[in-house]
């Protein structure tokens, strides 16, 4: 029997995956190097410290709505962000803390960073929730 202090937490926030759009430009659309979505995706591992896998994407599509990233977990919900800061990173990691402890696959909006409250752009069902129209 695991607890919410143990390895099956551990286990469980390895599932969920940080993915942060690497070519997302910060405000002023600048073209420098690195991006701003490489740093927020740095500044996530290093919040994330290991527990938590952060992989950088070429584009999300999400432009206008700035730096971009989402958070994934195998036969859960998707979600998708805009309008972080290159130092969103530890909210990333807090959403995904919170996703990995979810049993419906949700992330619980009570304790949810504001940044992942005000900057939710899309929630995607898994296919396995997808039922064809009849």
């Amino acid at each position: 029997m695991g607890d919410a202090s143990g390895g099956d937490a551990d286990t469980r926030v390895s599932e969920v995956t940080i993915l942060v759009c690497s070519s997302c430009r910060d405000e002023t659309g600048s073209d420098a190097h690195p991006r701003a979505g490489a740093k927020l995706a740095e500044h996530a591992r290093l919040a994330a410290e290991g527990a938590i896998a952060v992989r950088t994407v070429e584009c999300l599509g999400n432009c206008k709505r700035r730096l971009s990233a989402a958070l994934i977990r195998d036969g859960s919900w998707s979600y998708v962000f805009g309008d972080l800061a290159t130092t969103s990173g530890e909210d990333l990691v807090t959403g995904a803390r919170l996703f990995a402890t979810s049993t419906d696959g949700l992330i619980p909006w009570r304790g949810r960073p504001d940044s992942l409250k005000r900057g939710l752009v899309a929630r995607i069902p898994p296919l396995a929730l997808i039922k064809e129209d009849t």
